[in-house]
């Protein structure tokens, strides 16, 4: 297939950040040939002509549960020990593969509608289930299994030996890395340090290393995790993990917002990719050191977390309220610009997850991984006077027309491509039914039914 993309604003994110006022994208089967001003062939299988719309890179979910997209709304207004072990532990620890599977479709309809083509999950329950739907709905993703080796409370299907756990994460890793054509890869994971022993953390990476890959782990996520590293372990998370020698460049280091000043220099020192995940902090964690991080060097990517702890599981969310939270707190109404959020979610992503060279960015020779934006569906994007600044504090993810991954139209005028959508939100709240009586999750009456 060649494709051609018209007369539009072409967003490159590319190292020097080139933008085209009324600019061709040519596409021919999964990559980008042409970009800019040029004479269009004649010999195009589809022409679109995009005036007055922009087309952007595809946006990078780097920290993202799909296996959690059947639990939104079932821990909201809750204490952690509440949402953890009332909530989302007897809701996971309750699923099937084909829970895993429903929920994944689930959240690849979200992911496809709000513009974003490539994800990282941190831990789900069944590797096979969310390969499945990540292969039928055509966005990327790097997989990883919920691995935890102790802790107290966990329930009996989670209790696992160190052994039980690397085997089982090499087992996926043999069937399903580097399968659909490459969209489909599996990493290692890694829960907290409330669940790793040192052990773990350790044979983790090694792995990580033998087979190249990445360890997604949340770090140094919430005030309470640094305080049982000090108690366990002599001192905070990040500068215990330092001393093990855990940290580098295939670490991506989930939320992290209680790290010291040092601490931030010790992810710079070692390119620690850090996933931040504003709308997911502001229920309990913190605020992170992001102004901090970003000025020192440090790669920060965006994600949205899992539904229990954010709900909105969008991408042009997150770079709204990103674009809010750290002028607020520092009261510096300069602070975290625009372009740097949009690179956040864009470029820094694909590098947090090891492939800058593939898309992240518009430019010749790189995966054809794009949306396009019309700002005139309605009055929410209008006027446009900067366009960079409007896309990520102005647009909403029903302002995207269409997404593209490897060449592929995953959607078209707001039209899935690769999924039913109606019949999979028909099974996602069946499915969401079943896993909550299997639990025994009950959750209060707000207010009397009637």
């Amino acid at each position: 297939m060649k494709i051609l993309l018209k007369n539009a604003m072409v967003i490159t994110m590319n190292p020097t950040r080139d933008v085209y006022r009324s600019g061709n994208i040519l596409i021919e089967d999964d990559k980008i040939t042409k970009l800019g001003h040029f004479n269009p062939p004649a010999d195009c299988d589809e022409i679109m002509d995009c005036q007055g719309k922009t087309i952007m890179p595809s946006f990078v979910n780097t920290h993202t549960h799909t296996s959690q997209q059947l639990a939104r709304g079932l821990a909201d207004d809750v204490d952690l020990l509440t949402w953890l072990r009332e909530r989302i532990w007897p809701y996971e620890s309750s699923m099937t593969e084909e829970d895993s599977y429903i929920s994944t479709l689930l959240f690849c309809v979200e992911q496809i509608k709000a513009g974003c083509t490539s994800i990282a999950e941190p831990g789900g329950q069944f590797v096979s289930g969310m390969a499945k739907a990540v292969i039928e709905a055509g966005i990327r993703a790097k997989l990883a299994k919920s691995v935890m080796d102790c802790g107290e409370g966990l329930p009996k299907a989670w209790q696992h030996t160190t052994d039980e756990e690397l085997a089982k994460q090499e087992e996926d890793l043999k069937k399903y890395h580097n399968t659909a054509d490459g969209r489909v890869k599996v990493w290692f994971g890694i829960r907290t340090i409330f669940n790793a022993t040192d052990e773990l953390i350790l044979r983790s990476k090694e792995l990580a290393d033998k087979y190249g890959v990445g360890v997604h782990m949340h770090i140094a996520e919430a005030k309470s995790e640094v305080e049982y590293a000090k108690a366990t372990r002599g001192c905070t998370t990040v500068t215990h993990l330092n001393n093990l020698g855990f940290l580098d460049k295939n670490i991506i280091a989930a939320h992290s917002v209680w790290l010291s000043n040092e601490e931030v220099e010790m992810f710079r020192k070692h390119d620690v990719k850090v996933s931040h995940n504003p709308a997911s902090a502001m229920r309990v964690l913190g605020f992170a050191k992001i102004p901090r991080m970003l000025r020192e060097g440090v790669c920060v990517a965006l994600g949205t977390d899992g539904t229990p702890t954010n709900n909105r599981m969008n991408m042009v969310d997150e770079m709204w309220v990103t674009s809010l939270i750290h002028k607020g707190w520092r009261l510096e109404p300069d602070v975290v610009k625009a372009e740097e959020i949009l690179a956040m979610a864009t470029i820094n992503g694909a590098r947090a997850v090891g492939d800058e060279a593939l898309y992240g960015s518009l430019e010749e020779g790189k995966k054809a991984d794009l949306i396009i934006i019309n700002p005139n569906l309605n009055a929410d994007m209008l006027p446009v006077h900067d366009p960079i600044a409007n896309l990520v504090t102005s647009m909403h993810s029903t302002n995207i027309e269409c997404t593209m991954c490897d060449g592929r139209w995953l959607m078209k005028d707001r039209i899935l491509q690769t999924l039913n959508e109606e019949e999979i939100l028909r099974a996602g709240r069946e499915h969401a039914a079943a896993i909550c009586k299997r639990g025994n999750i009950v959750l209060p009456d707000r207010f009397p039914m009637l």
